[in-house]
This record gives structure tokens, sequence and C-alpha cells, in this order.
């Protein structure tokens, strides 16, 4: 453990990472529940400039006009009656940005270095003094490479799909279950291209929890029980 984990001032930092599906919001939201942390979507933050690039016109492959969009906006978290809202320039976004379309354009958009570079230094800020659950890409690698917990999330493609279509079909939108899977699938192909541009992945000291068959309760269960363990030793 070194001299910046030792000073931290609220608890451990728990960083979640995982392909697009395998449970990381819903079970990281709940874990830091449970611990009495801090919950930060990550991801949200990439869709919410995914959001931003659509509204305004910028293509979400223009690494130049997208990270200049990056730079100008302001992303905040905030809870309003117990949920956590996203906030894009004061705006809650929170269910605009869980679409197919702004998935695929976050997906486009976390590939540009300068895009990642403004929001880690923005996800460091909010997590250095610990107490807090991080959830996707990079969390354990770059954002917080010296996360006292480590997980790294996985599941069957297929179970991924189902997942997606459900929790579309809540919101009141269609979809078609063969192609959530083919979106999963290359969606998996690209983020595991550009996660291994930058150096492992998952995290060499990961710990790889596989959702395949369990329930929410039980993913929680199993990482709060990981957390305390870390906390004792």
């Amino acid at each position: 453990m070194n001299n910046e984990q030792l000073v931290r001032k609220n608890g451990i930092v728990i960083a979640i990472d995982g392909p697009a599906g395998a449970g990381k919001s819903t079970t990281a939201r709940l874990v830091a529940k449970q611990m009495g942390y801090l919950y930060l979507d990550t991801g949200a933050m990439y869709r919410a400039v995914g959001l931003a690039a659509l509204q305004q016109g910028v293509d979400p492959d223009d690494a130049d006009g997208v990270t200049a969009l990056c730079s100008a906006l302001n992303i905040a978290f905030e809870t309003r009656d117990g949920q956590l809202q996203t906030l894009l320039n004061d705006k809650n976004i929170s269910d605009a940005i869980r679409s197919s379309k702004i998935s695929q354009a976050a997906s486009r958009v976390a590939v540009h270095p300068g895009v990642r570079d403004v929001l880690v230094a923005l996800q460091r800020t909010m997590g250095r003094d610990g107490g807090i659950v991080l959830e996707g890409r990079d969390t354990g690698t770059a954002i917080f490479p010296d996360a006292e917990l480590k997980i790294f999330l996985v599941a069957d493609p297929a179970e991924r799909a189902r997942r997606r279509l459900r929790d579309l079909e809540k919101r009141g939108e269609s979809a078609k279950f063969e192609s959530l899977l083919e979106e999963i699938r290359i969606r998996d192909i690209r983020d595991r291209q550009t996660q291994l541009r930058r150096g492992a992945w998952p995290a060499s000291d990961a710990i790889c929890v596989d959702t395949t068959g369990l329930s929410i309760a039980e993913q929680v269960d199993r990482i709060v029980a990981l957390a305390h363990r870390q906390n004792r030793a």
C-alpha cells in the first residue's frame, strides 16, 4: 500500500470494471449504498459527452471536435429523491443517456485520448479522498491504479443482451434481442482493442466475478464482503 492510499480520509477506493452489460452500474450503486460510499458512474460521463456531441452536431469520431466540446462541458452528479442523477450543464440527462443510440456514441467518443484526459482528471479529483465506488472503463488501471479493491465483472454475451433488453423495455423502448446481442459483440471487440492499446485489461490485480446466473443481491454481497475484508487488511 502506497502513501496515497494510507492518507485517504473517507475509506478505500473500489474500482469496478468489465464489458458492457455485465451489471456494473446497478451493482456499483448498491455496493456504494451498503458501504456508505459515494457512487461515481464514469460511463455516464462518456454518455454525457456522446449526447452533447449529437445534440451539437459534432461527429463522435472527430477527435479534435469532441475533445474541444468535452473541455467546455460541466458534468456533475447529484442525489435527488434518493436517486443519483447525471447533470450536463445543470440539466438532468439521466434518462436521455440510456438509449442504444447514446450508448454507441459514448463508445465512439471514449476512444479519443483528449476526451479521456479531461474526464479522468475529473474522476480522480472526485475520488482522491477515498470512500468511493467507481464503475466503468479504466477504473482500476488508468484512473485509480492504486485502488484498494478492483473488481472485474463479466457475463455471457447472451445474458448481457437479455439484461439490456429488459432495461429498454422498462423504459418503454422496443428492441430485438438479436440486434442487441450483435451490438454487444461489436462493442466488446471495439472496447477490447481500445483497452489493450493502453495496457492490461482487466488490471492484473483485479478480482474477476462472473455475474452470469447471479442475482444483483448476490453480486453486491460478494463485493461488499471483499471490501470489508480489504478494510480489515
